[in-house]
């Protein structure tokens, strides 16, 4: 099973920023849709961002558009989530994943479609 690391979660005030990195240490994403999820307790996980394997297509939930961007890197093996004028809504357990099936220029942000999760990483939103 790939093994994926998230980074970059931290304790931020409203409207400040973060970069959360998907990393995969030991094998490329290079022809992988990865999509960024989050979580908060006794809630479901909800799909944030998506990116097709080559990079040329993106998704986003209604709630961050125009905030968060999601952007990958093949030759690092990572995918990042470039999150803006974040709110205490925000504030979630991050988890990036890979997708079952990856196609070239679509991707989507349903649950059911990923594997492989990462151990995720914690992002607080507080004044």
């Amino acid at each position: 099973q790939l093994q994926l690391v998230e980074s970059g979660g931290d304790l931020v005030q409203p409207g400040g920023s973060l970069r959360l990195s998907c990393a995969a240490p030991k094998r490329t994403l290079e022809y992988i849709t990865v999509a960024w999820f989050r979580q908060v307790p006794g809630k479901q996980r909800e799909g944030v961002a998506c990116i097709s394997y080559e990079g040329g297509h993106t998704e986003y939930a209604t709630s961050v558009k125009g905030r968060f961007t999601i952007s990958r890197d093949n030759a690092a093996n990572t995918v990042y989530l470039q999150m803006n004028s974040l709110k205490p809504e925000d504030t979630a357990v991050y988890y990036c994943a890979l997708a079952h099936y990856s196609s070239q220029g679509y991707c989507n942000i349903v649950k059911s479609a990923y594997h492989n999760w990462g151990q995720g990483t914690r992002v607080t939103v507080s004044s």
